[in-house]
């Protein structure tokens, strides 16, 4: 058996189904591979999972695409690529309790933002304001990154990015109403996330066993898409006791599992999403044209 570690991107929740189904299920273990899923609450979120991937503590890391670009072009140069993409459509949002009278991000000004600190994420909610008529002139605090959602329903914060699918299902079963404002309506060509990334140089010397490990991973998915109870029974055991408490699982994964894609689209990425995202990137001078001509993804592990 080949040993591998896959850093999450966070405590698992529904993103992760596939991974967990997979690795319960045998299937790592039919392409010879056993993997270790690291959980990011063990550090409490110290370092990232693009992080973990550089200094060789994981094989794989899940992030959002930014992670990609970033590795790429930081000053120690990590030839980072994207390899799979978990979902197909993007869920994630900003949002705002309905409470607050903010129903449209231009309201946002002088508020204050719950920020991750993500590459860009900033920037895109500024853009975001300014797109629907506002300023961009906003407050931003950079919370615990395990607290951020609590700081939006304490009030705390005015705003934050959540996963519709997680967050959004969680304020629904508390009949907490939100606002949510998505990228794509704002003009705003947000791509992938999360991915799978790995080093380009380790998937070209095991491409074999990277090959098998996005086979099981896609089987993972896949199964869990078509055997929701069962794969909910398998999440359940990885699950943090909060999320136990206040999220309806059942709601969330058959939410999520909808964009997973099918048979010849789960886990792909296209050359379109990829590439508007970053011809934004590039518009707003957040990178160098360069990364237009990097190679940040690729499907070439699906066979």
């Amino acid at each position: 058996m080949t040993k591998l570690k896959l850093a999450l991107d966070w405590t698992p929740n529904s993103n992760h189904i596939g991974f967990f189904t997979a690795k319960e299920k045998g299937f790592y273990h039919e392409q010879g591979i056993e993997l270790d899923i690291i959980n990011p609450i063990e550090d409490n979120y110290m370092m990232t999972p693009g992080k973990k991937l550089e200094l060789d503590l994981a094989d794989f890391a899940i992030a959002p695409f930014e992670t990609v670009i970033s590795l790429n072009n930081k000053a120690n140069k990590v030839h980072a690529i994207a390899i799979y993409a978990i979902l197909q459509n993007d869920l994630s949002c900003i949002v705002s309790l309905k409470t607050s009278g903010i129903t449209s991000p231009s309201l946002l000004d002088g508020k204050t933002y719950g920020s991750y600190k993500a590459r860009y994420e900033d920037h895109i909610v500024k853009r975001m304001i300014i797109n629907d008529g506002g300023k961009g002139e906003i407050n931003i605090i950079y919370p615990d990154k395990l607290g951020i959602w609590n700081t939006l329903l304490s009030g705390k914060a005015d705003a934050t990015w959540i996963f519709d699918n997680w967050e959004g299902v969680e304020a629904s079963r508390k009949n907490i109403v939100l606002n949510k404002f998505s990228m794509n309506e704002y003009h705003i060509p947000y791509g992938y996330s999360p991915v799978v990334l790995t080093k380009k140089e380790n998937m070209e010397s095991k491409r074999e066993i990277f090959t098998g490990f996005i086979s099981a991973t896609k089987t993972g998915f896949l199964y869990a898409k078509n055997h929701p109870e069962e794969s909910v029974s398998i999440l359940k055991k990885y699950l943090t006791d909060y999320d136990l408490e206040h999220m309806d699982l059942e709601t969330s994964v058959k939410m999520t599992a909808e964009h997973f894609g099918d048979e010849n689209s789960c886990g792909i990425m296209k050359e379109d999403i990829v590439s508007s995202f970053l011809q934004w990137i590039t518009e707003h001078q957040l990178e160098d044209k360069i990364i237009l001509e990097q190679e940040l993804f690729t499907n070439s592990l699906f066979v």
